[in-house]
């Protein structure tokens, strides 16, 4: 099967996942057409027969690229860069710059965001003063390592994002971190962002401040 480059691209996604969030700012970095599914988890909808046929373990993000249809999230960002290699996912310096992004997405991957869903149990999925308060410490102990060691990262960076210049790596975390100001928002009595360093904060900032950021926002988390 060969997938003609102008074929149509359907992009299923879920309203605030991080892992269909990391594909929408890849589409939006590369400027691609797409139509735009959002899925509701509450209304069952990634679980309907019709959506199995395109992504089997019902888990969202799915893309349909003409004939051809895809999932798990990672594997659609390489595809995409395949496709499309202009503009690139990955950095310009060469096969290390590359690797050390790849590297950053398989660690928030591995590591950041499996802690942040154990803060985001805690918080934002029970009643208030409901959470667990020794798994909700352990678990924050173990965020604040792995800011800690984002830290290092990013001020060893040769530019202003996680692999120097904007990429792929950016698109994995952004997701991740920005739960961090949801928890704060919603459940500000844990004061979640005392948590944060300030050079993960201020790279917080500078991607919160990019248009395919802003244009990206989880649509439920605007209200």
């Amino acid at each position: 099967m060969t997938t003609p480059n102008d074929a149509p691209i359907t992009f299923y996604n879920g309203s605030g996942s991080p892992y269909g969030w990391r594909v929408w700012l890849t589409l939006e970095h590369k400027g691609l057409p797409y139509t735009h599914r959002i899925l509701s988890f509450s209304g069952g909808e990634t679980r309907t027969p019709e959506y199995r046929t395109l992504s089997p373990r019902g888990k969202v993000p799915c893309l349909v690229h003409g004939d051809f249809r895809l999932w798990e999230s990672n594997a659609i960002v390489e595809y995409l860069e395949d496709r499309f290699p202009t503009p690139s996912v990955w950095p310009a310096g060469g096969p290390e710059a590359r690797a050390v992004a790849r590297r950053l997405v398989s660690e928030n991957d591995a590591y950041l965001y499996p802690v942040l869903r154990r803060v985001i149990a805690e918080t934002l999925y029970k009643p208030a003063g409901e959470a667990d308060a020794t798994e909700l410490e352990s678990a924050r102990a173990a965020l604040r390592d792995e800011l800690a060691r984002l830290a290092d990262t990013l001020t060893a960076s040769e530019g202003p994002f996680a692999a120097g210049a904007l990429s792929g790596a950016d698109f994995a975390l952004l997701p991740s971190l920005a739960f961090i100001d949801r928890i704060q928002a919603r459940a500000p009595a844990y004061d979640v962002a005392a948590d944060v360093p300030a050079p993960v904060r201020a790279y917080m900032d500078r991607l919160l401040a990019l248009p395919i950021v802003q244009k990206t926002w989880p649509p439920h988390w605007r209200a």
